[in-house]
């Protein structure tokens, strides 16, 4: 082994830093994954019983124990490159001085709520206008009417705002606990104690189950594998499908059991806390425990091979991790955002409106004012006509939008087309109904990320999932026209096991041994023949890891025993396209019954009887791996070089892209049709190829590999080479596989739904281009006739521009671009790329980081202004989902922490057409509607309020008062108002059914300019008509112009509600039937403000409906002309 060092600066501090050329290979920092780790590697996670230590003498540098480390410990903090001792033991006391080990997406805490959620209220200027009217109520000279006409509804306002925080973030606090609250066992000197997970520190020796979720990020020590190598799931990180390999350190791993730990003492060393869930730079330093000062410390270099991110799970075995980094330290933590007051665009317009509300009414006391004179002190005459005219920006609008958007949150919770959907933030509901953009997560999103083979074509034949009995049948016919049967099986089982384990390359040790050997050459090229080559390469050519589900976890076979016994098996594989296609072959009868470093041994279950499925042995055939070749990005293909130990033969088996596999294999007609076939049916595809090498020819291959392996200069290319001089050429083409990723119940169907409804989607994930391709293609996020346009691999600026100058020139395609080329791009040509982009009807994102995909979001929002939806499942979609301005979150397989970040939960992403085409319809035109008649029940009475003024010598004087005035807005009107959250438009069938009526909505056409002014007009005559008429029908008292013009006001307001409603509801008649009771009733409560005798009066009644029908009547003639001459585009529909 090569034994370099290099030195890393951390703090001030030397550190020399390992590496083990030969028993770990560095992780590629732009998403590597096993797949694309070289030999070495993998010959590390079986063989690792010669590490590579370094006796160093760190003094003072790296402490051996609690003592020497104390002095430390103060200059140290959170967010600090860290060294702690390794055994618990040594710590002399807790260290609390890193971040607690706790998930937290909650906003506020008990100091800041008061604070934070006032800020947020209060920033607005609607409510700061009337804190300050409030506040102007205490000064006796501007004092109009009572204190709490004024003073009760802010406080009402508030104190609903209040406790709707305070439940919703409530309601995220008892999630954030329950995750909190999860049980992991700790390691200590007295056995293993359970404890929650937000009691974890830096330093404790954490005990992680199979399929248990690491809750803190780990050096791993040790696993229940003999070699120290185990399988974690990082897909809740970086979106990552594939198995990512770690490997213990050697050091802690050959121990006897977990209990040893605590007999050894030394530190762990880790750089300071960042972003890179690629990168790790630490050291592990052990000392023998001895009392002999010459006895130095062994260093070990720790890499991010050695850990276990939060996160991550855990997918084989079970490990011994060392707690580095908790809390806000760890890489998950540091790649989520921080959860943010998200405010709608429909409280955006409002606010709006309001500012211009406030200059109608400053405009309003001005006129007044000056139409005065300027008399006396007119400034405060100002102030008075400001708050008299208050009531045009009306407090009730923030009560009536805060109920309506939690009824309308309500009825998604309870919509049983929807089940289970929660909505975790109900202040944007309505902004469901604005979504132009939707940019969504791939892995457990679109997909449930479940690989299944469901084609295999072999030029003259193709056999699909239905039809495997019949691969079963021709490896069968083949194994016994070999001279094996069913009847041999118990028989020979134990004796191929001894063939396979002993005999010579090439010999002929027994008569199954020459049986099972004949037909492997091109003499015989019958169909069963084929069929098993096909077979016999899928089950050879990967890097799969067979377990038998019902053995131990940590058990070794010696190569004879149990080997023929047929059991159930799992499989462990950094990818899961592997995993399908070594199920499939295990589904056929040839099943993968153990893999070792040097040796691959299958099991023929096709000859046991169907009676027998299950039980019984079956005879196996074991191949020494001769070479490995690992599938990359870049060469987009694997290999592997067998010999069978029963025939001696050597072949060379690859499969990879049909792009690269077309120029290796032999000539042949019909692999580019098929290869197009299964890629329009959403299928990935791979090209398997063989090759027979005679021994001379692995001879001198082997000879010219050795050298090129050797090389200073070149290795990587000089090894491809040889390769491709020696091996790859002249390959038998024997089959194509499409392998399928199975889509979710109706995506399809929903993504059709978004497009025609004007939504343009984004996929960002963090797997490779060639999967994310397929998928794209799978959903039909791709048209049939759209092109697809690849950016990917782009080194350079000018490259960068080609790319752009090509994509300019495309049109309308599906653009997808990998992550290292999207940073580049936005890096120099970031406005060119979001201008191409947005304009694009989809986008795929490929190699995404939870940073990037976040980005990308605020990158669209800050570009075209539109609403962006992000929908995902994942820890590694949190950030993204944080960032938009809607969150969807799905309670995915992996785990709720994207559901419990979001704004809203479902439990399927078919259930996203729903929530947008029908709640969203619902909830904006709702709200803009409310919002719309609310101030225009402000505005009506503040008109009268200016007529009544210039008609009485503007005398600053208030029109209703008292209990008139609060009973307009609460008990006269609001019921029938806020009914009109039960309106609808259309019928959910024609909503579901015409998406195109979905685009409308983004035009914010229902709350505009146009629509405020309208109501503005509406409000002016209203107001004008109604006091001009009561003043002009002025009888002898003053009580009665009152009595007369509020009576008209309440019945115009309550018509008003009825002309508005385009579905009736029994709550709305029953909330108008009821205000107009209580209205009635309230006359004889009030004596004060009506004389009873005049209303009994003819005279009342006349006037009354004179003025009501000219305020109200030519409204519902206008409604009708425009309902029969210019009738809205979904009226044409229902």
């Amino acid at each position: 082994m090569s034994k370099r060092r290099s030195a890393a600066s951390r703090n001030g501090e030397t550190i020399p830093m390992q590496r083990l050329d030969n028993s770990r290979a560095s992780i590629d920092r732009s998403h590597s994954s096993l797949s694309s780790i070289d030999t070495p590697l993998m010959a590390s996670a079986y063989d690792l019983d010669e590490p590579e230590m370094h006796r160093v003498n760190f003094e003072d540098t790296v402490p051996l124990n609690g003592n020497s480390n104390s002095s430390k410990k103060g200059r140290q903090g959170a967010g600090s490159a860290r060294t702690e001792p390794l055994n618990p033991l040594d710590n002399s006391f807790k260290k609390q001085r890193y971040p607690g080990n706790v998930v937290s997406n909650n906003k506020y805490n008990f100091f800041t709520f008061l604070p934070l959620v006032l800020f947020e209220q209060f920033k607005f200027f609607f409510n700061m206008y009337f804190l300050l009217v409030a506040l102007s109520q205490f000064v006796p000279q501007l004092r109009i009417g009572y204190l709490f006409t004024y003073v009760g509804p802010l406080v009402f306002v508030l104190a609903v705002t209040m406790a709707k925080e305070w439940h919703d973030d409530h309601a995220r606090k008892q999630r954030d606990n329950e995750a909190n609250s999860q049980r992991y066992m700790r390691l200590t000197p007295d056995g293993p104690q359970v404890i929650p997970s937000k009691k974890i520190r830096v330093g404790d020796l954490v005990i992680i189950e199979k399929n248990q979720r690491v809750p803190a990020d780990m050096v791993l020590l040790r696993t229940t594998e003999s070699s120290g190598a185990c399988f974690v799931r990082t897909d809740q990180l970086d979106g990552e499908t594939d198995w990512k390999l770690r490997i213990a350190v050697n050091a802690t791993q050959k121990l006897a059991d977990n209990h040893d730990l605590f007999a050894l003492h030394g530190s762990v060393f880790a750089d300071a806390p960042h972003k890179d869930i690629y990168d790790f730079v630490g050291t592990l330093t052990i000392s023998a425990g001895s009392d002999d000062t010459a006895n130095l410390p062994m260093t070990v270099p720790l890499g991010v091979e050695n850990t276990m991110w939060s996160n991550t799970t855990l997918a084989s075995g079970s490990a011994v991790g060392y707690v580095v980094y908790t809390g806000k330290d760890t890489r998950a933590a540091m790649n989520t955002g921080h959860a943010k007051t998200k405010v709608g665009i429909l409280d955006t317009e409002v606010n709006r409106l309001s500012k211009i509300l406030f200059v109608v009414t400053l405009v309003l006391s001005l006129a007044m004012v000056a139409l005065d004179g300027f008399k006396a002190v007119w400034y405060v005459t100002l102030f008075r006509f400001l708050i008299l005219f208050s009531s045009i920006i009306p407090i009730s609008l923030r009560v009536n939008l805060d109920m309506g958007k939690s009824f309308y949150s309500m009825g998604i919770e309870r919509d049983n087309s929807i089940p289970g959907s929660v909505v975790r933030n109900s202040m944007i509901p309505e902004e469901l109904g604005r979504i132009e953009y939707c940019l969504t997560d791939k892995t457990g999103t679109l997909t449930c990320n479940e690989m299944e083979m469901k084609r295999i074509h072999m030029g003259v034949m193709a056999y699909t999932l239905e039809t495997s009995d019949e691969v079963t049948r021709q490896v069968r016919a083949n194994l016994r026209d070999r001279g094996i049967t069913g009847a041999d099986a118990d028989s020979v089982t134990a004796g191929s096991s001894v063939i396979g384990a002993d005999a010579e390359p090439g010999g002929s040790s027994s008569k199954h041994s020459a049986l099972l050997a004949r037909g492997h050459g091109k003499a015989r090229r019958d169909m069963p023949q084929r069929v098993f080559d096909m077979v016999e390469s899928l089950a050879l050519c990967h890097n799969v890891t067979p377990a038998e589900e019902d053995a131990p976890e940590s058990h070794t076979h010696d190569g004879r025993v149990g080997l023929g016994v047929a059991r159930p098996m799992a499989y462990q594989a950094s990818s899961p396209d592997e995993v399908a296609i070594v199920k499939w072959t295990e589904h056929v009868g040839v099943v993968l019954a153990e893999r070792t470093l040097s040796t691959i041994t299958l099991r023929l279950d096709a000859l046991i009887p169907e009676s027998q499925a299950g039980m019984g042995t079956a005879p196996t055939l074991t191949y020494d791996v001769l070479q490995v070749f690992p599938f990359t990005s870049e060469s987009k293909r694997m290999g592997i070089v067998v010999r069978s130990r029963l025939s001696g033969e050597i072949h060379f088996v690859q499969k990879g892209a049909d792009a690269v596999m077309a120029r290796i294999v032999q000539y042949n007609d019909w692999l580019d049709e098929e290869c197009g076939n299964m890629a329009r049916d959403g299928l990935r595809t791979l090209v398997v190829g063989r090759k027979r090498l005679s021994a001379d020819a692995y001879a001198r291959f082997e000879t010219a590999y050795q050298r090129a392996k050797v090389s200073i200069v070149g290795r990587a290319e000089a090894m491809q080479q040889i390769v491709a001089d020696y091996l790859e050429s002249d390959l038998e083409l024997l089959g194509l596989t499409g392998v399928e990723d199975r889509l979710q119940d109706n995506v399809r169907a929903t993504l059709e739904l978004l497009g025609n409804a004007g939504i343009k989607v984004w996929m960002l994930t963090g797997d490779k281009v060639e999967t994310a391709t397929c998928v794209a293609v799978s959903a039909k996020l791709v048209r049939r006739d759209q092109l697809i346009h690849v950016i990917a691999g782009l080194k350079a600026a000018h490259e960068v521009s080609d790319a752009l100058e090509t994509l300019r020139t495309l049109g309308d395609c599906c653009l997808i671009i990998d992550g290292d080329s999207l940073h580049l791009t936005l890096d120099f040509y970031r406005d060119e790329f979001v201008q191409l982009a947005a304009g694009l009807s989809a986008v795929v994102c490929c190699r995404c980081s939870p940073t990037q995909k976040a980005d990308v979001v605020r990158l669209i929002q800050r570009y075209t202004g539109k609403r962006v939806l992000a929908v995902g499942d994942g820890g590694n979609d949190v950030s993204m989902i944080q960032a938009a301005d809607v969150g969807v979150g799905l309670v995915g397989k992996e785990g709720k922490q994207a559901s419990l970040a979001a704004d809203f939960s479902v439990n399927q992403f078919s259930y996203l057409g729903r929530l947008l085409l029908w709640h969203g319809r619902n909830s904006y035109k709702r709200s803009a509607k409310l919002a719309q008649f609310v101030i225009h029940r402000g505005l009506i009475i503040s008109i009268m309020q200016v007529v009544f003024s210039a008609l009485f010598y503007f005398a600053p004087i208030a029109l209703f008062q008292g209990l008139l005035l609060v009973g307009y807005t609460t008990v006269y009107t609001m019921a029938p108002v806020f009914s009109l959250v039960l309106d609808r438009d259309v019928t959910e069938d024609i909503a579901m059914l015409y998406p195109e009526l979905y685009a409308d909505l983004t035009k914010g056409r229902s709350l505009s300019y146009k629509t405020f002014f309208t109501w503005l007009l509406i409000s002016i005559y209203q107001g004008g008509a109604l006091m001009m008429i009561a003043v002009w029908l002025f009888d002898t008292e003053f009580i009665h112009v009152v009595s007369i013009a509020f009576t008209g006001l309440v019945l115009n307001e309550l018509l008003m509600v009825a002309l508005e409603i385009r579905t009736w509801h029994r709550w709305m008649i029953w909330s108008i039937l009821g205000s107009l009771a209580i209205y009635i009733a309230s006359i004889w409560v009030l004596p004060a403000y009506f004389d009873v005798s005049f209303i009994m009066s003819r005279a009342f009644v006349w006037k009354t409906v004179v003025i009501t029908a000219v305020s109200s009547v030519p409204l519902y003639i206008i409604k009708l002309l425009r309902r029969i001459y210019a009738p809205p585009s979904y009226a044409k529909l229902a």
